[in-house]
């Protein structure tokens, strides 16, 4: 998808934060739309439906977390990517921003730089090659779909099934915070039960094959995959 048909949801309180974002996103070339306070951000986004939305927590009438769970559960932003813009760095505000089903967050004050990495790895997901696609590639890193093959820096690796599928399953949305119960149901479904640690192993057993830059750990919520830029 190219980035003039990328529409992109500002939402603050702070008419400086919103221009500063404003700024950067458009020279991007980025369609960018705001909103000053969550209530608000909610019709916008029914109006525009927007790909990417930037909400702020702290706000007047209705805060961000409310507002990202409305958003969330309408069908119409089921693959809506929502990050949240923060001034709040404290593990209970960030697991309750990803509980309500947020993606990702910044914290203010803001770094264009960083901002504009986040956004560009979030909206990966857009790109239908990478959706629908049998092959995903990033960087030296190779997953095959069709043969449940990984190949690394040249190398082929041959992954017992679950490995390979929570790989894929986190692979499939770069950037996208993927929580425990989800990758359990996913990945393990009905199979007979397992332990609370079996992702961790898994993952543990991932990163030690392929490398620890691809995933990160969301503490208290699950796991994500990092693209290399």
């Amino acid at each position: 998808m190219k980035k003039k048909d990328i529409k992109i949801l500002l939402v603050d309180d702070e008419p400086d934060i919103i221009e500063i974002i404003r700024y950067n996103l458009l020279q991007e070339g980025y369609q960018v739309f705001s909103a000053s306070n969550g209530l608000e951000a909610i019709g916008v986004a029914k109006k525009e439906n927007p790909h990417l939305i930037i909400l702020d927590i702290m706000m007047p009438e209705m805060d961000g977390i409310e507002a990202c769970q409305i958003i969330r559960s309408n069908v119409q932003f089921q693959e809506t990517v929502i990050m949240f813009l923060t001034a709040r760095g404290e593990d209970f505000s960030l697991v309750a921003g990803y509980e309500a089903g947020a993606d990702d967050y910044v914290t203010k004050p803001i770094k264009p730089k960083v901002l504009l990495s986040k956004v560009k790895g979030l909206l990966r997901r857009f790109d239908k090659k990478e959706l629908i696609a049998q092959h995903l590639t990033f960087d030296t890193l190779v997953i095959d779909r069709e043969e449940y093959l990984v190949f690394i820096d040249g190398e082929r690796l041959s992954l017992p099934k679950k490995e390979f599928e929570l790989l894929y399953l986190l692979a499939s949305k770069p950037e996208k915070v993927f929580k425990r119960e989800y990758i359990m149901e996913t990945v393990w479904g009905n199979d007979v039960v397992v332990g609370d640690r079996t992702i961790d192993v898994h993952i543990r057993k991932l990163r030690e094959k392929i490398g620890d830059k691809f995933f990160k750990t969301v503490k208290g919520v699950g796991y994500k995959f990092k693209a290399p830029e």
